[in-house]
């Protein structure tokens, strides 16, 4: 990170903001400020640390509630007057309780990578629960073969959907498909951001000519 710390432009008093987005769904976490001292913290724990313009003082997230966020890379905009910061938050990010400050206000992500996320991350939760009271946790307990049953089942409807030009019925297949799949994906401890990558890996970006 501190590499090119000389190239970034802090503002007047030192500063620079710092956008954090959850590294695995794309979710805008939260803004705060970072100096060059708390950027240094910051290489050194592999956590953010940013600058308090309240206190006057660096502050590690999460020192008193232990959400810290743990960081992935960090990224500068076109200008180096900006920070974008992909992490991996450990609990809850706002201090309002919400997992974004972006949502504490109740409003609904329209994003796909965002929402594909969230549903991981409550299914993962899930998982945890009682069989009894969980489908999820059920299906997980009835073991590979069931859970992989399921997909066959799903992807099978959804392909009879498209052969008889269901649109609609198509919507509730695919999406029955895209649970199981997931439910799959924690049976064999494979994450989704995995399969994103395997899928990153095949794309090649085509260049103008």
């Amino acid at each position: 990170m501190m590499q090119y710390a000389d190239q970034i432009r802090f503002d007047e008093k030192g500063l620079v903001p710092i956008i954090a987005q959850d590294a695995d769904t794309g979710e805008v976490l939260m803004l705060a400020w970072g100096n060059r001292e708390s950027l240094v913290e910051t290489e050194r724990l592999k956590e953010m640390v940013f600058f308090s313009r309240s206190r006057n003082r660096l502050w590690r997230k999460g020192e008193t509630s232990g959400n810290t966020l743990a960081v992935v890379e960090i990224r500068r905009d076109c200008d180096n007057d900006a920070l974008l910061a992909l992490v991996r938050p450990r609990g809850p990010v706002c201090h309002t309780g919400s997992f974004s400050c972006f949502s504490s206000h109740g409003e609904k992500f329209a994003g796909f990578s965002c929402f594909a996320g969230k549903l991981w991350r409550y299914l993962l939760s899930r998982s945890k629960a009682s069989p009894e009271e969980s489908y999820t946790a059920r299906l997980l307990s009835q073991g590979l073969s069931r859970t992989g049953q399921k997909v066959g089942e799903e992807g099978v409807e959804t392909a009879l959907a498209v052969a008889t030009g269901n649109s609609e019925a198509f919507i509730l297949e695919a999406a029955d498909l895209v649970y199981h799949l997931m439910v799959c994906c924690l049976a064999l401890g494979v994450s989704p951001p995995m399969i994103m990558k395997e899928l990153e890996s095949r794309h090649v970006e085509k260049q103008p000519r």
